[in-house]
């Protein structure tokens, strides 16, 4: 088959070459052949008719018109669904191979006559003028703390302009979460764009129908700074498309970077989000000049920044705890009756009696759950331990896994009087060392010991004394001793 190539060689050697038949020769073609090439003046590919025919019967073309009907009345249907339908209606007459010639002539169908199809159309970004926000999922990384799978999303903050961005750890797309994650990213960047943009996440935007297009709550916070609110319209996330794509190429860099780490493990949150920054800050890195343009036209900050969390108010029941959103809490028994202010922060609770905090609690995650603190009601558990067995917290009375060791070798031991003593072991942990109540617990175990509170309390009281303070005498310090120092170093100077 002669190639383009080669008819191009052919036009160059008929000018150069005594003969045609050489040129051709020399081309790598017939006589004849280049003959026809010198006629047409054209290339091959030039020369190719497009292939129009059938080269066999079309086993659709009866069922056509019907499948036409469905389309019109329903644009979005695929061609596998017709087709099945196809095989069900006549059993035998279509085969699975068939499928692809139906999915053909939709497909031109499509092209040629079918309904227009959604444009998207590239915004022009000015600098300073939007902001955009979005919450992503990061729990698929497996990114660990101290061992422990480590749920959680983060608050993802875009400039469109420069694609400067900012993120913040939290576990779910409440408002606080919101206020804490936008606060973060605008006081870290020093300045205020005019606009901000959201998808229709409820805790910002209300439902269509609602007399106001924001809640209460956000309306509250953009006006904090002078933001004018934007959301986007509904099944339209293209519109947020700057950050939804930003969500994507930050995981992805996240990714790559525990690649490089070579660890998806970490000590503790705070070194985690400290990857986090370090990471923002060389991403960003490269967004410099634009960013400079931006805060050119970027307006001040307010004076203050504005509360992170939620105030609630709540009466501690006669069970010592309180029911924030649907999850219950424990607090100090000594509150019980009394009436305390709540500041429900996206990752805490923070219990304030009196105008002072008295309780930091980590907040939980979902509905109908519960946090109960054994050191809450201890002092009441030792005196009605008959209230154990059937408590409806009573799993959270077991402080770890070694705990629950410790209760049923106690039950098998003397079920009569387990819980009881089981509760005199939780009084150990909570007023000397849960560590060190672990620990003893786990020794005793281990070396299949008689358990009983006493043995327990003994142990770790031995261990508190164990290790004493020493103290550390320094003798006087000589003046003469740093002479003969500064002698010693002058003379090597000199040499």
């Amino acid at each position: 088959m002669v190639t383009d190539q080669q008819v191009r060689n052919l036009f160059m050697h008929v000018t150069k070459e005594l003969t045609k038949d050489l040129a051709a020769a020399k081309a790598g073609m017939s006589p004849n052949t280049g003959l026809r090439y010198r006629k047409s003046g054209q290339l091959p590919s030039q020369m190719k008719k497009p292939h129009l025919w059938r080269t066999r019967t079309d086993p659709i073309v009866n069922e056509w018109p019907w499948v036409l009907e469905l389309l019109l009345l329903h644009p979005k249907l695929e061609a596998k669904t017709i087709f099945a339908r196809l095989q069900r209606d006549k059993p035998g007459q279509y085969q699975d191979g068939q499928l692809r010639t139906l999915q053909r002539r939709i497909k031109y169908w499509r092209a040629t006559e079918g309904p227009a199809k959604e444009v998207f159309f590239p915004q022009i970004h000015y600098p300073g003028l939007l902001c955009a926000s979005d919450f992503t999922h990061m729990t698929s990384l497996g990114i660990t703390i101290q061992g422990v799978a480590f749920e959680h999303m983060l608050y993802h903050f875009v400039l469109t302009y420069s694609n400067w961005e900012n993120v913040t750890v939290c576990y779910s797309e409440s408002f606080e979460s919101l206020s804490s994650g936008f606060q973060n990213a605008i006081w870290t960047l020093g300045s205020v764009p005019n606009q901000h943009r959201t998808d229709r996440m409820s805790l910002a935007v209300n439902k269509d129908g609602n007399p106001e297009k924001f809640t209460k709550k956000y309306t509250s916070l953009m006006r904090h700074y002078s933001i004018e609110p934007q959301r986007i319209n509904p099944a339209s996330g293209n519109e947020n498309g700057d950050v939804e794509q930003r969500n994507h190429r930050f995981k992805r860099a996240v990714a790559q970077e525990l690649m490089l780490r070579g660890s998806l493990d970490f000590e503790s949150l705070v070194a985690y989000e400290k990857f986090l920054k370090d990471l923002s800050a060389s991403l960003n890195a490269g967004r410099r000049v634009r960013l400079e343009e931006e805060l050119k036209v970027l307006r001040p900050l307010p004076q203050r920044r504005l509360s992170d969390f939620t105030p609630l108010e709540a009466t501690v029941s006669p069970s010592s705890t309180i029911a924030i959103n649907k999850n219950v809490y424990s607090v100090h028994s000594r509150l019980i009756g009394e009436h305390v202010q709540v500041k429900m922060f996206f990752d805490r609770l923070e219990v304030v009696y009196a105008q002072r905090v008295v309780e930091q609690i980590p907040r939980l995650r979902g509905e109908d759950r519960h946090r109960i603190d054994y050191r809450h009601i201890i002092d009441w558990l030792i005196r009605k331990p008959g209230a154990f067995a059937n408590y409806r917290y009573q799993a959270d009375l077991f402080p770890s896994s070694c705990f629950r060791m410790a209760y049923d070798d106690l039950k098998r031991q003397n079920p009569l009087h387990a819980d009881k003593e089981y509760i005199k072991i939780l009084k150990i942990a909570a007023y000397e060392s849960e560590s060190e109540t672990q620990i003893a617990l786990r020794w005793l175990l281990s070396r299949q010991e008689p358990l009983t509170a006493a043995i327990v309390e003994q142990y770790v009281l031995a261990r508190g004394d164990s290790a004493p303070f020493i103290d550390v005498t320094v003798g006087d310090v000589s003046l003469i001793d740093y002479d003969t120092l500064l002698s010693a170093e002058m003379a090597v100077a000199h040499e």
